[in-house]
């Protein structure tokens, strides 16, 4: 099974609105956060530094969201802004804009209601790793009901250590709607103390780590509500969708639109004098205030012939950090 939440995810629809740094809870040896977002107050909209509401309606525009996945650190210790995110998101984009959160934390009753009151949709629990397997009878158990009662969709959300049958019990008996569990994974931010914990990367990957996978596989895998999200598809389905969804979005007339989400065009230093001397359409390119941006496969025509003498093909992400990826020079 895959929720609606996830099923935007996988699509490439689900902006990720991280709006606080810090969990005061624990310090996870597996938190993945690097060092610009840990133990900060900041806020970010994907890639976006946000600054203002319009920063954070801005980036839903550019990747044309379906919904929001609100993260930290710990929302439920800026509850405040969190909630206001909430109102904003949906006053903006009404009911259908889906919203899922991440927690560590039970929170109780009040912030259930006002989560929900403000617009919440999904809670995704996270559970202290050392307390896996003794959950029923506490308030992890209490707080799965409670969030049923005040309107939202309790579910797990669980990095795949080992297996674990207890999250299965909680699935059987009604009190959590589904368990998403996540590829252990490996990071900038926890590499070091994940080593002294004695994980190892999987060979061949990037962020996998070596071990639990098959057994969780075994033990939960065949449960109808459980998914396991692999690091794979994270990174090339997920995360590409996602980039694909902007560069469709942002793309000038000339700019190609690659297979990983990315934008292609040309960069070149003439006068646009010079390119109506050439006789390019006003379409294939634009004037910046020390270069020129154009079709890259024109530009690449122009430097053959001699029109042009030098330029390069640019290759950059469609976030607003524009981050570039490749430039390969024509001359």
């Amino acid at each position: 099974m895959i929720s609606k939440g996830c099923e935007q995810c996988a699509n490439g629809g689900k902006m990720v609105l991280f709006v606080y740094g810090y969990c005061d809870q624990r310090d996870c040896f597996y938190c993945p956060l690097g060092e610009n977002r840990k133990n900060v107050t900041d806020v970010y909209a994907n890639e976006r530094k946000v600054e203002s509401d319009e920063d954070v309606i801005a980036e839903a525009e550019r990747m044309d969201a379906l919904g929001t996945s609100i993260t930290g650190g710990e929302p439920q210790e800026a509850l405040d802004r969190t909630c206001h995110y909430l109102e904003l998101l949906k006053d903006e984009y009404g009911e259908d804009h889906h919203t899922h959160l991440y927690t560590g934390i039970t929170g109780g009753r009040e912030n259930m209601r006002r989560l929900s009151e403000a617009g919440l949709d999904e809670i995704r629990f996270h559970p202290p790793f050392e307390q896996w397997g003794d959950l029923h009878g506490t308030e992890w158990e209490d707080i799965l009901y409670i969030a049923r009662e005040e309107g939202l969709t309790p579910a797990f959300e669980i990095p795949g250590i080992r297996a674990e049958e207890e999250f299965l019990e909680f699935l059987d008996e009604g009190a959590a709607d589904f368990c998403n569990i996540n590829e252990f994974e490996m990071s900038d931010g926890n590499y070091r103390r994940m080593q002294e914990q004695g994980f190892e990367l999987k060979d061949g990957h990037m962020s996998a780590v070596e071990g639990s996978r098959e057994e969780i596989l075994d033990v939960m895998g065949d449960h109808e509500r459980v998914y396991f999200c692999t690091s794979v598809f994270k990174d090339a389905a997920q995360h590409r969708r996602r980039l694909k969804r902007m560069a469709r979005n942002i793309r000038r007339e000339f700019d190609d639109v690659t297979d990983d989400g990315t934008l292609v065009y040309g960069k070149t230093w003439v006068t646009e004098r010079r390119l109506d001397e050439l006789g390019v359409p006003e379409e294939f390119y634009t004037v910046k205030s020390d270069h020129v941006e154009l079709a890259w496969w024109l530009l690449e025509e122009m430097v053959e012939d001699g029109d042009v003498s030098e330029g390069e093909i640019v290759e950059q992400y469609p976030t607003v950090d524009g981050t570039v990826v490749e430039r390969t020079p024509l001359a």
